[in-house]
């Protein structure tokens, strides 16, 4: 389990395709720390650490999650965001994150404020994929508030803070991201039959 709050970022070193499988080289600050079958998310989608050599580390994505990510966009240079599972005694400070991505969505829009920045993503309204006012979303990994809730969209706020330590610096219309639906909500939407 994951909380969204990012630790790092990481940048993509390699990239080796094996069958319908993607191997990923990572170079960060915490890969000298991970051990192999150690949990990672990376821009929110839990792999398992399968090498670990200095300051570098690899997953594999297999085929399933090429398909419902954007890890199948990724490219040697990329920077990824990074956070491993949360310690059983630790904060929960963002929400409960899963590190399993529900689909992509593309950012339609970015506006930048005084200080701060609104970024809006339109995404299939598939059954259970539902976002609500001052709500939880994981874009990429991070634990966002939701604003401006609607059937297929949304728009998030972000403070400096993430925006300088999070790909969202990166993001512009066009991009690709992932998204993972807050689990409470998803559990409610089908409780209720509202899919």
């Amino acid at each position: 389990m994951f909380t969204g709050i990012i630790e790092t970022l990481g940048r993509v070193t390699g990239l080796e395709q094996e069958g319908t499988n993607l191997h990923i080289t990572v170079n960060s600050d915490i890969s000298s720390e991970l051990k192999i079958d150690q949990s990672v998310a990376h821009n929110g989608v839990c792999l398992t650490v399968v090498r670990q050599s200095g300051d570098s580390h690899v997953v594999t994505a297999i085929q399933e999650t090429l398909i419902k990510s954007n890890l199948s966009c990724l490219q040697v240079g990329d920077s990824v965001n990074l956070e491993r599972c949360m310690p059983m005694n630790g904060r929960l400070d963002g929400h409960i994150v899963q590190g399993h991505v529900d689909q992509t969505a593309i950012c339609t829009e970015v506006m930048a404020f005084d200080g701060s920045w609104q970024y809006t993503f339109e995404y299939d309204a598939l059954p259970g994929n539902v976002t609500v006012e001052k709500g939880s979303v994981c874009v990429n990994g991070i634990s966002l508030t939701v604003v401006n809730s609607r059937e297929n969209s949304f728009s998030v706020a972000i403070i400096p803070y993430t925006y300088e330590h999070t790909t969202m610096q990166h993001v512009k219309e066009g991009t690709l991201v992932n998204l993972e639906f807050d689990i409470i909500g998803k559990y409610v939407a089908r409780l209720t039959k509202s899919y």
